[in-house]
């Protein structure tokens, strides 16, 4: 197959715009009725149709896929539900001000029930307007969904913005469902008690995909569609070629490896769209290498590769740092660094030695690179020498960096090896 080969560009420019789609990505994770997707759908739904009040919590680590899925349910839930169903969206980062949150909330209603909206109205005007509205709203059996993203900002303070909503929800006439969304996994224990008390106390946990999952979700984003645009032989052999890559146990060991780094649906989409940016087009197939190719970006490491720009007596200096810190030396400047770099040559009559000013260029150049840095931002007045600083870079980093350094003395591995 040619470059130009236009089926293999579609089936590129497909892949990309599927890892792109997160309800793509996410519909056949919801096919299980153990789902967090259908968990929500049932809890969110049933509050529609049986008009009562509910909330529930998402938690789950960032880039678990909590948006993503309530996306897909309230999506879903809009379309069965057009006439009976109003959502309200909070962000924590934007809205954690009670006065900011209710007069957003207050806006999105009038937008929503096309009302004049008063940017002058109180706290307590945009309450008791609130109140209202979930009074009309239930009488007309219509139900309003608070969504309150980053959730654990709003039970910061005094919570008069989650006290005044859960309160308004113990009416019989109201008719709405608040889901919280946070990372932190204990965002209920934030709440204070009287809050507390009113919320249904409903969670659903995001956890990382099983092998199961996993397995389904990848043969769901990388295969190609047989009754598309793109030529139907074509896509029978990349679905062939796929599954022989999939089952492959060296591809098992690359996913292995990359999960370990990070677990979450969002990181290994990111993999995935630079496995597929990898596609070589002249072939037309996916390989072994492209995810190959993607592991070894992944765990690339900047500060590592810096290293590799060091000159020897620069190494040396941060050899130095940290051997002071595996002594337990808590603060250390120049000065304590030069003494352990005298103690090494000592020790070990190293031919690398230098005058006292070329080892303070080094040092300022480590400044510079940012490899180290002071330790406080105290002692401005105090010459570079005398100020206290810290290593950067962890002990893994700089043994692997030294290990990747063409001319590294041989003595240098051995003490970070100790």
């Amino acid at each position: 197959m040619g470059r130009d080969n236009p089926a293999a560009e579609e089936a590129l420019n497909l892949l990309r715009s599927r890892l792109c789609d997160p309800n793509f990505i996410f519909k056949p994770l919801s096919d299980s009725p153990d789902s967090n997707y259908s968990k929500l759908k049932f809890l969110v739904s049933s509050s529609v149709t049986e008009a009562c009040n509910n909330s529930i919590l998402l938690l789950g680590p960032r880039g678990s896929g909590k948006i993503s899925v309530l996306e897909l349910v309230l999506n879903d839930l809009l379309s069965e539900y057009p006439e009976t169903i109003s959502v309200i969206k909070l962000n924590g980062l934007l809205h954690s001000d009670d006065n900011c949150a209710l007069k957003e909330i207050a806006r999105q209603l009038c937008v929503e029930h096309q009302l004049l909206f008063s940017k002058m109205a109180s706290f307590d005007d945009n309450s008791q307007f609130m109140i209202e509205m979930l009074r009309e709203c239930g009488l007309a059996h219509k139900t309003i969904i608070f969504v309150l993203d980053e959730f654990d900002l709003f039970a910061q303070g005094k919570q008069r913005l989650l006290y005044s909503l859960l309160d308004a929800m113990q009416s019989v006439t109201s008719q709405a469902v608040v889901i919280g969304v946070s990372c932190r996994l204990d965002a209920d224990q934030l709440l204070e008690k009287r809050v507390r008390s009113r919320f249904s106390h409903r969670k659903l946990l995001f956890l990382p995909p099983s092998k199961e999952d996993l397995q389904r979700l990848l043969e769901h984003i990388l295969s190609l569609p047989i009754d598309s645009n793109i030529p139907h032989d074509y896509a029978v052999e990349f679905n062939g070629k796929l599954k022989n890559i999939l089952a492959d146990g060296r591809f098992k060991e690359i996913i292995n490896s990359f999960v370990d780094l990070d677990s979450t649906v969002k990181h290994l989409l990111r993999f995935l769209f630079r496995a597929v940016s990898y596609m070589n087009l002249e072939s037309g197939f996916l390989s072994l290498e492209n995810f190959k190719t993607a592991l070894s970006n992944s765990q690339r490491q900047p500060k590592q590769e810096c290293i590799k720009d060091c000159s020897v007596l620069e190494l040396y200096i941060l050899v130095c740092m940290k051997r002071l810190e595996v002594k337990e030396q808590t603060s250390y400047n120049f000065i304590s660094v030069m003494k352990e770099y005298k103690s090494i040559h000592d020790s070990f009559q190293t031919p690398d030695y230098y005058s006292r000013n070329v080892c303070l260029r080094a040092f300022e150049n480590l400044l510079q690179r940012e490899l180290i840095s002071f330790a406080d931002n105290r002692g401005y007045s105090q010459s570079v020498e005398f100020r206290p600083v810290k290593l950067l870079i962890s002990h893994v980093e700089l043994h692997q960096g030294l290990k990747s350094y063409r001319s590294c003395p041989a003595i240098l591995l051995k003490l970070v090896e100790r």
